[in-house]
């Protein structure tokens, strides 16, 4: 999965809206906060979010195959807890939980 362009995609923006972050606290601690920091600081996000979130949900569906053939993180009954947990179905879970 970390060969799809969904993660450099989510990657590259949440790294830039970092760097804009953090860019804005150091320049306002420093009381010398130039216009265009403060201007993306309260813009960028209109883009770099929905884009970071669109490449977080394509990484993870990207993965379910190869979770759904592995049964990577899962825990089947029956085992000594009596408890089964599926990492499929809590990803999709994860999925939807965007929405709102």
């Amino acid at each position: 999965i970390q060969n799809e362009e969904s993660v450099i995609l989510f990657l590259v923006v949440w790294t830039v809206t970092e760097i804009t972050r953090y860019s804005f606290y150091t320049f306002n601690l420093l009381n010398h906060l130039p216009h265009f920091i403060k201007w993306a600081r309260y813009n960028f996000f209109i883009i770099l979010y929905p884009v970071g979130v669109a490449g977080e949900l394509l990484t993870i569906y990207a993965a379910l195959p190869y979770v759904k053939k592995t049964g990577i993180y899962s825990l089947r009954l029956p085992n000594k807890y009596n408890v089964s947990f599926d990492y499929y179905y809590f990803l999709i879970a994860v999925m939807f939980s965007y929405i709102p």
